[in-house]
């Protein structure tokens, strides 16, 4: 067998992992992003006076590193991991109040009560940020660890049915866009010639995913590049779902009330669900228009990718109102607090709902992204945000029991206004990644979030040139151990360097 087929067989027929041991990925990136916090408050001291290189080391290893062996090396006892770190968090967070206990006489209701009662900056939602930054790192991780033995099959892509670790990836990315888009953030919303203008925008806007997607075409055909085709057919790719979904998607909220975006979300999935139980669509995506698998024409050709954009359309819709209800001003923790209440609900009644439609008509598919798929992504998606809502909640509170405040890419806590003070060192940014040119923090959380694409660009560069010159199929753990993780601080030390010198690659 050739090494093109075999690469090839070697990441196909595949049928995924639980729905648990999906979610511990998530529950380890919020524990990793709670002990970097931890780590810089407590060892570091001001980031403003400390090494890039230092701070580059430990985001790394707190942030990168123990994700890439999450994935390899200790995927098989992930849960202990987990459970352990979890339990050690726990015990740090109660010795630094015991320890605050020693030189306060309140109580701890009364901490607790100003804990509660904390303002938060109202124009910076971290945990937006992370998990951008986070669906990021871990897809890029993953595009390149999934052709080494040493990452778990059953993490990968499964071929028609089933929850691979990766087969959240493109979907995430859209309800991660969909996030922070202006539909969520409420632009555009009185006029109709400004919805239909910014529609218009979103073409010219998307030019650089279509250059994209169009780069991949012709480069993975001319080196002969092995492919996994039932992922998104001959022609299609990751970057074209996602310029074609945008654009969809803008038009569509041209004619639909922006706040009920849930409904139109419902309605399409529901839709596509019952075309494919009802209609010969199912048999003809997964199996082509001769039942035999044949690719000839445009559509058969790229089925998967052409039909799956319905599914991948309801999620960005949920993912306008998810972003809606999250960009409402709030200004204590109570108030998250409560909000994260009704993420965790919605959670409960997606999965739930997920449930019943496996029963009622077929399991996860992310060929065919059909209503399961919808229902799984989205409720993913809102708990890799309630968890990262709860790791910075918890940050929160060890800022307010310790004093310590100057943590980049962290919740900033308002001075008390009738002191009329200004915290001049407190990080200033927005959802979207935008920094203060006033002052550069050396974050690698930063860094990602301001170059994200050129991120996910430069992984699949490097993707392809690992792949080209080493038999990663044949590597030993030793040797993928090491090329993961110096493609992975490749990957980072770029888009750090970029940040620190306070330059973003964006020209459209």
């Amino acid at each position: 067998m050739a090494q093109k087929e075999f690469k090839e067989a070697f990441i196909s027929n595949l049928s995924g992992t639980t729905l648990t041991e999906n979610l511990l990925g998530l529950i380890l990136s919020a524990l990793c992003v709670t002990y970097r916090g931890l780590v810089l408050m407590y060892f570091v001291g001001e980031t403003t006076t400390s090494s890039w290189k230092r701070l580059l080391l430990i985001d790394f290893i707190v942030l990168v590193a123990s994700l890439v062996l999450s994935c390899t090396v200790l995927s098989d006892v992930l849960h202990w991991v987990v459970l352990v770190l979890a339990a050690i968090l726990m015990l740090c967070v109660f010795q630094i109040y015991n320890r605050r206990k020693q030189h306060s006489h309140q109580h701890l209701k009364e901490v607790i009560g100003s804990f509660l009662e904390t303002s938060l900056d109202v124009n910076y939602i971290p945990f937006v940020t992370l998990f951008r930054v986070f669906v990021n790192i871990k897809t890029g991780i993953s595009i390149l660890a999934v052709d080494f033995p040493i990452f778990p099959r059953r993490y990968a892509k499964a071929e028609t049915y089933g929850t691979g670790i990766m087969d959240f990836g493109v979907a995430a990315f859209v309800f991660a866009n969909a996030l922070v888009s202006p539909e969520a953030r409420q632009k555009n919303k009185n006029k109709l010639h400004s919805k239909f203008s910014y529609a218009v925008k979103q073409i010219i806007a998307v030019w650089p995913l279509v250059f994209l997607g169009l780069a991949r075409l012709i480069s993975v055909k001319a080196v002969d590049y092995h492919e996994h085709v039932s992922e998104y057919g001959l022609y299609w790719n990751f970057f074209f779902t996602l310029a074609v979904v945008r654009i969809l998607s803008s038009f569509l909220m041209i004619l639909w009330p922006v706040r009920s975006s849930w409904i139109l979300s419902a309605s399409i999935a529901i839709c596509y669900q019952l075309l494919l139980e009802t209609t010969n669509l199912k048999q003809f995506i997964l199996h082509g228009s001769d039942g035999k698998g044949t690719r000839v024409g445009f559509i058969n050709a790229n089925r998967e990718g052409l039909f799956s954009m319905l599914g991948h359309i309801s999620i960005y819709m949920a993912g306008v109102q998810a972003g809606i209800y999250i960009m409402k001003k709030r200004t204590l923790v109570i108030d998250w607090i409560k909000a994260q209440g009704c993420l965790l609900m919605s959670i409960l009644i997606l999965w739930l709902l997920l449930h019943v439609c496996e029963a009622l008509t077929e399991p996860v598919s992310r060929r065919m992204a059909n209503l399961s798929f919808v229902l799984w992504t989205v409720g993913q998606s809102l708990f890799f945000l309630m968890i990262h809502m709860l790791a910075e909640l918890v940050l929160v509170f060890v800022k307010v029991i310790s004093g310590i405040s100057n943590v980049p890419s962290s919740w900033n806590i308002l001075p008390d206004s009738s002191q009329h003070r200004t915290d001049k060192t407190l990080l200033r940014s927005s959802s979207l990644g935008k920094v203060d040119k006033t002052t550069i923090h050396f974050c690698l959380i930063e860094a990602v979030s301001r170059n994200q694409l050129l991120f996910f660009l430069q992984s699949n560069i490097l993707t392809g040139l690992v792949n080209l010159t080493i038999d990663t199929v044949h590597s030993n753990t030793f040797i993928s151990l090491f090329v993961l993780l110096l493609y992975m601080f490749c990957n980072c030390v770029t888009v750090y360097m970029l940040h620190i010198n306070d330059i973003t690659l964006k020209f459209w």
